[in-house]
């Protein structure tokens, strides 16, 4: 069980350190995709303090549980919002979402499995 909690939960942090990093140096992926969204730019930047944050807490939470269990919630509900503009902008390409969303939620259940 601890292997399986590992695994994800680095995978999830790599991910999303990636993603926060893409967003923070403006790279032009994330920019197309605000476009997509009818998002200004200025918003990236704020995003991938989030998707950091959440990398991050990620990681604490190998020392302190509550922190991971935190993080990969807090990732969960911002995948959520983003399938919600995605949505809402009539953008139905939901391959990548559907990877990130998926290893914040068995992030989120294998700590919740793992510490519970």
């Amino acid at each position: 069980m601890f292997a399986a909690y590992l695994a994800v939960t680095l995978l999830a942090s790599v991910t999303n350190g990636f993603a926060a990093v893409a967003n923070l140096v403006g790279h032009d992926y994330p920019r197309s995709q605000a476009d997509k969204m009818g998002l200004p730019h200025s918003t990236m930047r704020p995003f991938g303090v989030l998707l950091a944050l959440g990398s991050l807490g990620l990681l604490a939470g190998f020392a302190v549980p509550v922190l991971g269990a935190l993080a990969a919630g807090g990732l969960v509900l911002y995948f959520l919002v983003a399938f919600g503009a995605h949505l809402r902008a009539r953008d139905y390409h939901f391959g990548g979402w559907a990877m990130f969303f998926s290893l914040a939620v068995a992030a989120l259940a294998l700590n919740l499995s793992y510490h519970g």
